[in-house]
């Protein structure tokens, strides 16, 4: 948030202010035990706290997620594409679009139709129990989740394309409040398996 902050010329003192609306918003309990999520906005002008309800279930882990690719591309090109801010009316309006279609999460490819990421999480593929994930110069946030799973575990960053996905053997997605979320079927593709990301999940939780 700093280095952002610091790249957008947004001229804020963090430290002080950030940990004493953060220690406050975390005495909630719905918060301590996962029911609603804390969301922290900086500007120039402010520092805004926003807390929701958790809308991820423990059901959802089970069945795993529905995904399919969005006729929106993401822009490589764009500096605002590998930074968390507020620009993200494009991911909204699909993920509100995909929904309505029984879609759990819609996925973007770039300008060269690459599979970039999900609309809010970052994609990983299963090949012979390899994970694989794009790389950055495809178009997409770094997530918490992407960087620890990169330097935890063996993963290389690989270009992916559409129809490449039929190869791979099981599909999870990544963002910080879900965790690690397997991924039951692209498009018309069935994967044969949801077990890696299951037990990835499992483990971060646990951990």
């Amino acid at each position: 948030m700093k280095k952002l902050c610091k790249i957008l010329g947004l001229n804020q003192s963090l430290d002080d202010d950030i940990k004493v609306k953060v220690n406050s918003a975390l005495k909630d309990e719905d918060i301590q035990y996962g029911r609603k999520v804390l969301k922290l906005i900086v500007s120039e002008k402010n520092i805004v706290t926003c807390i929701r309800t958790n809308t991820y279930q423990r059901e959802d882990y089970k069945k795993g997620f529905t995904v399919a690719i969005s006729n929106v591309r993401r822009n490589e090109t764009s500096p605002f594409t590998y930074h968390k801010t507020l620009n993200y009316g494009d991911c909204i309006m699909e993920k509100r679009h995909a929904r309505k279609s029984g879609i759990d999460e819609p996925v973007f490819l770039n300008t060269k139709g690459e599979i970039a990421e999900g609309a809010t999480t970052n994609v990983f593929f299963v090949k012979n129990k390899e994970i694989f994930t794009p790389p950055l110069s495809c178009g997409l946030l770094p997530g918490i989740i992407r960087e620890y799973l990169l330097h935890t575990f063996k993963i290389q960053e690989k270009i992916i394309l559409p129809e490449d996905v039929t190869k791979y053997d099981e599909m999870f997605l990544t963002n910080s409040l879900l965790g690690i979320m397997p991924v039951r079927k692209m498009e018309q593709h069935v994967f044969e398996s949801m077990t890696i990301g299951t037990r990835l999940s499992q483990e971060l939780f646990q951990g």
